[in-house]
């Protein structure tokens, strides 16, 4: 009988983009739609000369992130799924997802191509529903935009459906985050993914973020927890931190970076955990053009990781999903106690911070969510410790310590 194989999720980087957000960090090049024919080949090539590397592997998701992957047009991205159909085993039921911008994902008849050449769900960067609002941070859509690309997105075939939005935006009140998630539960996705703004360094709104009326901490707790409350009100069950799903319609690409599942990445920028090894290539898309075609230097980093080396992020990225953290699997995995958390957990669910579940999972209340760096770090604290205790122990030839 031969060893099933193992699942791997594919992600490809489009790294262009009409014109780039005030708030956005992501290698991403606008007007730069004179290189799409050169990056074209070089995907190509790389999809490649990956795939023998992945012969023991069936692809059961694929997902298109950028930049504003729509960019490339149907033709294009027809083409490099065919690649990956071609190249690499395909579970027949895999998630195919494309990520786009509304304004460029209002042609029914691209979407239908690319329905056809079996992407099968779509994820629209909505962001708000307040045209005041996307011009402030440099949006180039309307609202108007966001439903026609939605109505063209559900004639086109595409039953699984998910929307961005972005809370705590420059000048935004709790009532105007009320009328964007209004606005988006009532065109009917499958998926809500609400984020947080975050104002990163090297943006154009870090350089004005002194005078840009951001809401505070406080009131972007308040967006948060009305979020989880409305939205689970409305059938949505939250899953992760930031992310929220009919039943059944979560993403399972994503779920593989919360749940340490393998993943191959390509493209400027693009990060993957495939083969015990994590690495990303570096951001520039000439760089990575001559790397593939030419044989130059791709990486950025890479790092070897033991799976018995993994615990800390096992703990780490099990705290951002309600799924939460096993005892059991921990121990399972890790062949280390679990127990030297708890006291620490407890004190969190005292505060109301994490609740122990029937399945004897640990995992953070919405209010945790808020504070999960702090929490995280404290479970890690406590597992480092009771690691420096036992090497200690060791060290003293007492082998008494309990395992």
């Amino acid at each position: 009988m031969k060893p099933e194989k193992l699942p791997l999720g594919i992600y490809v980087h489009v790294p262009f983009c009409k014109s780039k957000c005030q708030y956005c960090d992501f290698y991403s090049l606008p007007n730069a739609e004179g290189r799409m024919d050169g990056y074209q080949k070089a995907l190509t090539a790389h999809l490649t000369e990956t795939a023998p590397r992945a012969a023991g592997h069936r692809v059961d998701t694929v997902y298109f992130g950028g930049g504003t992957p729509s960019l490339l047009g149907a033709k294009r991205l027809r083409e490099l799924l065919g690649v990956i159909f071609k190249r690499y085993d395909v579970a027949p039921d895999a998630e195919i997802s494309l990520e786009a911008n509304p304004e460029s994902a209002g042609d029914f008849r691209a979407l239908r191509t690319l329905r056809r050449a079996g992407f099968n769900r779509i994820s629209l960067g909505m962001q708000s529903a307040d045209d005041g609002e996307l011009r402030r941070i440099g949006r180039i859509h309307t609202f108007a935009q966001v439903g026609e690309a939605v109505t063209a997105a559900r004639k086109a075939g595409f039953d699984n459906l998910s929307l961005d939005l972005i809370y705590g935006l420059p000048g935004q009140t709790m009532d105007r985050w009320k009328a964007n998630l209004a606005a988006a539960v009532n065109l009917a996705p499958q998926h809500l993914s609400c984020y947080g703004l975050k104002v990163e360094e090297g943006t154009p709104l870090f350089e004005k973020r002194n005078s840009a009326e951001l809401p505070g901490d406080d009131a972007q707790a308040d967006m948060y927890l009305y979020t989880v409350d409305t939205l689970r009100h409305y059938g949505f069950f939250q899953y992760e931190i930031s992310n929220f799903a009919r039943p059944g319609c979560e993403s399972r690409h994503n779920l593989k970076y919360w749940t340490l599942q393998e993943y191959a990445g390509f493209g400027p920028g693009a990060h993957s955990d495939f083969g015990g090894v994590r690495y990303a290539y570096a951001r520039d898309l000439d760089a990575y053009q001559k790397g593939v075609l030419e044989g130059a230097p791709l990486l950025s980093e890479s790092e070897r990781i033991p799976q018995m080396a993994r615990d800390t992020e096992y703990l780490m990225l099990g705290l951002r999903t309600c799924r939460g953290i096993s005892p059991r699997e921990f121990e399972h995995r890790y062949r280390h106690r679990f127990s030297c958390m708890e006291p620490f957990l407890r004190e969190c669910e005292a505060a109301g911070y994490a609740v122990c579940r029937e399945d004897g999972n640990w995992a953070l209340t919405p209010r945790g969510f808020l504070v999960s760096n702090r929490i995280i770090g404290g479970v890690l604290d406590a597992l480092g410790a009771d690691k420096q205790a036992q090497a200690e122990a060791a060290a003293r030839g007492d082998y008494r310590i309990k395992l």
